[in-house]
């Protein structure tokens, strides 16, 4: 674990809700903060901390103190020139989609979410700043109260990642008892959620992984765990009724046509995958769709209970300083997290 006292700017003045509202007292935001910034496509060393101007929330915006930050696979693609990068309109740019943090300025006095609120969510990267900061506004619709049971390093792994397996696996895949659902990469970030979420609403789980995640996602609920790098899955997995191919290359995406069952569904998750993959699924004759996430705060509120209840659990491999961000970003180009990766960006 990379702890680090961060430096802080906060000034020690505080806003006040008017009389009657329903705001508590919390911290003003300072006139600038620490983020992390680059200016245009590259390596992780692209990556710059710099002092910018704190943003102002409108409309139904809410201004969050970020405690910590998820690092997520299209942060690093946006950096490197991919994911995003279509709606980027002007550098530098702040990335980074997870956080979780208190709110310090909510639309209206009676918001659900007022000043003081443990939250969590996704930013609405490159619309607006990103999660690599002191500070962000998010929308409110992207937010909910933060998991009582987790610190705030933990809730930051959660929001995307677990949004993404949810939206698969139960309004996409529509998991239910006596379902059989591939998941390839199952220890990855949205991975590890999946094979949790297809194991709570009964379907029999199988994921690809490595040998040294066998025992841990089994743990989780899968029932079969797949050695990628000694065993074919079509050898072993048959009769599919979904595959998520959290790997979009070609050859996954070809071979997981040979184990879904007529009619069955492959769902390619990357932006990147194979782009002949619906041509293929029509030949062999099962169904096939691309997938993004969509940021929702009700979903969200939703996973935190379960969290909250220990039904699910997130698993945060490593934590790095905002200073750290680049050496974060080289760790997951890796492709060997198991789980999250997060940035302790202040103190909770």
């Amino acid at each position: 674990m990379r702890f680090r006292p961060p430096r802080s700017a906060a000034r020690t003045t505080t806003a006040r809700a008017p009389r009657g509202a329903l705001a508590e007292t919390v911290e003003a935001p300072p006139e600038h903060m620490r983020a992390v910034l680059f200016d245009g496509p590259g390596d992780a060393s692209a990556l710059r901390v710099d002092t910018i101007p704190v943003p102002s929330p409108v409309m139904d915006e809410v201004l969050v103190r970020v405690v910590a930050a998820g690092v997520n696979p299209i942060d690093a693609k946006t950096r490197a020139g991919g994911g995003v990068t279509p709606g980027i309109a002007s550098y530098p740019v702040v990335p980074g989609f997870d956080l979780s943090g208190v709110v310090v300025a909510s639309p209206f006095e009676a918001h659900p979410l007022p000043p003081g609120t443990p939250v969590f969510g996704m930013a609405a990267v490159p619309r607006t700043a990103g999660a690599y900061a002191e500070y962000a506004v998010v929308p409110s619709t992207s937010l909910a109260r933060k998991p009582s049971s987790l610190s705030h390093v933990e809730a930051a792994g959660v929001p995307l990642a677990a949004l993404t397996a949810w939206q698969l696996i139960v309004e996409t895949a529509h998991a239910h008892e006596g379902q059989r659902i591939l998941i390839h990469a199952g220890a990855g970030g949205v991975g590890h959620f999946a094979v949790q979420f297809a194991s709570y609403f009964g379907a029999h789980v199988t994921a690809t992984a490595s040998a040294a995640n066998a025992s841990w996602l089994r743990e989780l609920g899968a029932h079969v765990v797949i050695d990628h790098t000694t065993t074919r899955f079509e050898e072993v997995a048959t009769d599919v009724d979904v595959v998520i191919a959290l790997l979009g290359d070609e050859s996954t995406v070809t071979r997981s046509l040979q184990v879904l069952r007529p009619g069955g569904l492959l769902v390619v998750v990357p932006s990147s995958g194979w782009p002949g993959y619906a041509e293929a699924a029509a030949d062999a004759g099962v169904r096939a769709t691309r997938f993004k996430v969509v940021p929702d705060g009700v979903a969200l509120s939703t996973i935190g209970r379960l969290l909250d209840s220990g039904a699910i659990q997130v698993y945060i491999e490593d934590v790095f300083d905002l200073e750290d961000a680049a050496d974060a970003h080289r760790h997951l180009e890796t492709g060997r997290t198991r789980g999250k990766l997060v940035l302790q960006v202040s103190d909770g």
